[in-house]
C-alpha cells in the first residue's frame, strides 16, 4: 500500500501491550509512521484507536473522553492495583447496596484529583514510574486533576466482592487508581478484576476489528477508516478552486467568505478555532486556525494522496 493514510481501530486482545500492536501494524502496512491514541495496560481489551501515516498529526484534533466498562475486586489491595499485582492487604467488604454503592461513587463523580498508579508509563524524575517501581524504590507520584463524566452502577455481588461499572472519563484517568481509591473509602482495600475499553476517542467498539497480521496477504488488510470520518464532530470549510487550494498549500491564509465554503457542526466539542479543510474533491487538505475574522491560516497542510 503506498502511502497509507487513515485510522484502524483495533479491538486489542489481552496479552498483548498496545506498542506490540503498533509495531504488528507497522509490519501489515509496511510503513513506519504508525502510532496509537492511548495506552491500554497488557491485560485490558477494547478499543485501540490506531492512526497510519500523516493521520498521527491528526489526534490531538479527536476528542479525548474514554468509555470503560469494569470489575472492581473489593477486599484485596495490591501493589499494582490490579489482581495481576502482589497482594499487599485482604479484608472483608462491607454488606452493601445499590443505593449506598452510588453514594459512595459520588466522591468520584465529575473533577477529582486523582494519584496515578506508581506502576505506569508516566514520568517520574527523568524515568518511567514503572521502571522505579520494579527497582523497588518508594514513592508516590503527584495527583493530577482528571474528570469522570458518567459513573454508572451495572452490578453487585455481595458474596464475591465483585462490582461492576461503566465510566466515561477523560484521558489520563486511570481506572485501577478509582478501583484502588473505592477500597479505601468502603475501609476494605480494591483492585481491578477486568477492564474493557469500549469507546476511545470518538471511535466505538463496534468499529474495532480483530489484529491483522503481515502474514496475511494483501486482500486482507484492512481498509483504513477515511480521516473525514474521525473528524465528523468539527466544523469544516472548502476550498472550491485549485488556486486557492495552491494558496492553502503554500502555507498562505483564506477568506473564509469569499474562498471557502463554510460547514458548522453544531455539536463541535473541539474549539471552534480549529477547522477541517476539504477540498473540491472531498478530500482531506488539512486543518485550518481562525486568525483574524473571516480568516483562516493552515494549521496542518496534506498534499493529494
Amino acid at each position: 500500500m503506498k502511502n497509507p493514510f487513515g485510522f484502524l481501530i483495533i479491538d486489542k486482545p489481552a496479552g498483548v501491550t498496545s506498542h506490540d500492536c503498533v509495531n504488528i501494524i507497522r509490519k501489515v502496512y509496511k510503513t513506519k509512521r504508525v502510532g496509537h491514541g492511548g495506552t491500554l495496560d497488557p491485560a485490558v481489551t477494547g478499543v485501540l484507536p490506531i492512526a497510519i501515516g500523516n493521520a498521527t498529526r491528526l489526534f490531538q484534533y479527536l476528542p479525548s473522553t474514554k468509555t470503560y466498562n469494569a470489575i472492581i475486586q473489593l477486599g484485596k489491595q495490591t501493589s499494582t492495583d490490579d489482581i495481576h499485582g502482589e497482594i499487599i492487604s485482604e479484608k472483608e467488604w462491607p454488606i452493601l447496596e445499590e443505593i449506598s454503592i452510588n453514594n459512595f461513587l459520588n466522591q468520584f463523580r465529575g473533577p477529582i484529583e486523582q494519584e496515578p498508579p506508581i506502576i505506569s508509563s508516566i514520568h517520574f524524575q527523568g524515568e518511567r514510574a514503572y521502571k522505579r517501581a520494579r527497582k523497588g524504590e518508594s514513592f508516590k507520584l503527584p495527583s493530577r486533576k482528571v474528570t469522570i463524566y458518567d459513573l454508572e452502577f451495572c452490578n453487585w455481588n455481595q458474596d464475591t466482592g465483585r462490582l461492576k461499572l461503566k465510566i466515561d472519563c477523560s484521558s489520563g484517568t486511570y481506572i485501577r487508581a478509582l478501583a484502588r481509591d473505592l477500597g479505601q473509602v468502603l475501609n476494605c482495600g480494591g483492585c481491578l478484576l477486568e477492564l474493557r475499553r469500549i469507546q476511545s476517542q470518538g471511535f466505538k467498539e463496534n468499529q474495532a476489528i480483530s489484529l491483522p497480521y503481515a502474514k496475511d496477504d494483501d486482500k486482507k488488510i484492512p481498509k483504513l477508516l477515511n480521516p473525514l470520518e474521525a473528524l465528523e464532530h468539527m466544523s469544516q470549510v472548502k476550498i472550491m478552486t485549485e488556486k486557492d487550494l495552491d494558496r492553502w498549500r503554500r502555507g498562505q491564509q483564506l477568506n473564509i467568505d469569499n474562498d471557502l465554503s463554510y460547514q458548522k457542526n453544531q455539536s463541535n466539542d473541539i474549539s471552534n478555532q480549529y477547522l477541517v479543510v476539504i477540498d473540491n474533491k472531498n478530500v482531506i487538505a488539512g486543518i485550518g486556525e481562525k486568525s483574524i475574522p473571516n480568516k483562516i491560516k493552515p494549521k496542518i497542510v496534506f498534499n493529494a494522496y
